[in-house]
């Protein structure tokens, strides 16, 4: 499919406001009438959603870290299928929480899996679809989870532990380097709506927002 629209991926620890940034830029959106579509990894589509379900469920405490992986880029192969192409094709703004850089982050730093096997296995991603600019939202672990209030007990991925998420974070510093102007950081420790007037002014000055 053509790409006509605009990609925007949102990435960070647990915690850290996504899903509120998410709604208030779609907000800001719809408020000028631009067209977009608002999804996440894993999930975005009715296959997806139920690699979802699989994947943070807490019972499943066997699952391997090369089969977690493999299940997040399954999810994503159906979702660029499902949702996030033809919404560029027919020009939209996408606002994705979650992409390629969580499995890098995730599966990389936190479970020990080797970069070459996380790029090879979302290759097809990598190649066809990444975005215009991936944002991260910038907060420690620690003080993303004293603002969530805890790590959710069913949710596998956030029970992982404190060393886990905090080398998810380093990671995801070490990614800033490896890929400047393609994942930029967000210091997002003031309040929601600076965080907000944060992105939309990175985002106007790369010319993907008016």
């Amino acid at each position: 499919m053509e790409r006509k629209g605009v990609f925007i991926a949102f990435e960070g620890c647990e915690g850290v406001g996504k899903s509120t940034q998410m709604r208030l830029l779609s907000e800001y959106l719809s408020a000028r009438g631009v067209a977009h579509t608002v999804t996440r990894e894993p999930g975005g589509g009715e296959i997806s959603e139920a690699i979802r379900k699989i994947i943070l469920d807490g019972k499943f405490t066997a699952m391997t870290d090369e089969c977690e992986a493999l299940l997040y880029a399954a999810a994503r192969v159906q979702h660029l299928a499902d949702t996030v192409l033809p919404a560029l094709a027919r020009g939209e703004t996408v606002l994705c929480d979650r992409y390629i850089f969580s499995s890098f982050a995730y599966q990389g730093g936190g479970r020990g899996l080797s970069r070459k096997f996380l790029r090879d296995i979302n290759r097809y991603a990598e190649e066809n679809c990444m975005p215009d600019i991936t944002l991260f939202l910038d907060l420690p672990p620690v003080r993303a989870f004293e603002r969530k209030h805890g790590a959710d007990e069913n949710d596998r991925i956030e029970q992982a532990g404190a060393a886990f998420h905090q080398k998810v974070y380093e990671t995801y510093r070490q990614l800033l380097e490896e890929y400047p102007g393609k994942l930029v950081a967000v210091d997002c420790s003031g309040t929601k709506f600076e965080t907000q007037e944060k992105i939309r002014a990175l985002l106007r000055a790369k010319g993907l927002i008016g």
